[in-house]
């Protein structure tokens, strides 16, 4: 996976270990950028997921 990969609201679940409905509060509260391409097909920018960790911790 490369960091500008665009991934869906499940692989990040898996990847940080939570549900796919935490990964969504994050995504409405601004903690998470994320771009909708359609009426329901959301993508993560890997790179913002790794980025988040980091915001979280500081």
């Amino acid at each position: 996976m490369t960091r500008d990969e665009k991934i869906t609201i499940a692989t990040a679940a898996a990847l940080t270990d939570v549900s796919t409905e935490t990964v969504r509060n994050w995504i409405s509260r601004g903690y998470l950028p994320a771009v909708r391409l359609g009426p329901r097909l959301i993508r993560i920018r890997r790179a913002d997921l790794d980025n988040l960790g980091k915001s979280l911790t500081h």
